[in-house]
């Protein structure tokens, strides 16, 4: 007998899609920032950790704003041509939003903020999918840092493994990972088993803006844009 369609189960935690007015919301905040800060940076970022940066971001606060999303909106936001855009000189700075970037505004000195962004740095366990940064293999023998509850889910994760008089022993070398090569999700599990931090999550300035100033900090192919505006 088929089923009744009244008695399917609807979901009630459906959220609609962001529209034009949070994208004219993003722009007009932008515009207010620009008009409160010195100077303007693009950024670039490696390994992103949500709650790393927002503990940066709220080390800087007082002095500083952020902005991450939609590259187009930011865009937009600031102009992409001389035309359309709302500082003079300040269209460049759309040029190098493309990929993983975003926007800072400080109030900062520009040797300041080069310095923070420079000294930055902050280690993670990586994720599946990511490069290894080194080689890791276990040897044969007691792996003592495991508990013998431990062995079934050592197994599971491809580990040759048995209990030995309750301490869970590798019957055979055991290579974790290479340099170089994606990690398995597998991997990434008994990489963090081991306490092993592959991931660096970084922040780099490309470019900066100011009234009185332009100043690129890494190359790129939107120089060319650039360089030609």
């Amino acid at each position: 007998m088929p089923k009744s369609k009244r008695n399917r189960p609807v979901t009630l935690s459906k959220t609609t899609k962001k529209g034009r007015g949070h994208k004219e919301s993003i722009v007009n905040s932008i515009r207010q920032a620009v008009e409160s800060y010195n100077s303007i940076y693009v950024f670039s970022f490696e390994n992103m950790r949500n709650q790393k940066f927002k503990e940066f971001r709220e080390q800087l606060k007082s002095t500083s704003r952020f902005f991450l999303g939609s590259n187009k909106v930011m865009q937009v936001s600031l102009g992409r041509s001389v035309a359309d855009e709302i500082r003079p000189g300040i269209h460049k700075v759309s040029k190098f939003l493309h990929g993983d970037t975003g926007l800072y505004l400080s109030n900062l000195p520009k040797e300041e903020v080069q310095r923070l962004f420079e000294e930055y740095e902050e280690y993670d366990f990586a994720r599946t999918g990511s490069l290894a940064t080194e080689k890791v293999e276990l040897k044969e023998g007691p792996l003592d840092q495991f508990t013998h509850e431990m062995e079934p889910f050592l197994r599971k994760q491809g580990m040759p493994v048995r209990l030995n008089e309750g301490v869970v022993e590798l019957v055979s070398d055991f290579v974790v990972c290479e340099e170089g090569n994606s990690l398995s999700p597998e991997a990434t599990r008994i990489l963090r088993l081991l306490g092993i931090k592959m991931a660096t999550f970084r922040l780099h300035l490309l470019c900066q803006w100011s009234p009185d100033d332009f100043e690129f900090y890494k190359e790129g192919p939107y120089l060319l844009d650039v360089e030609s505006s």
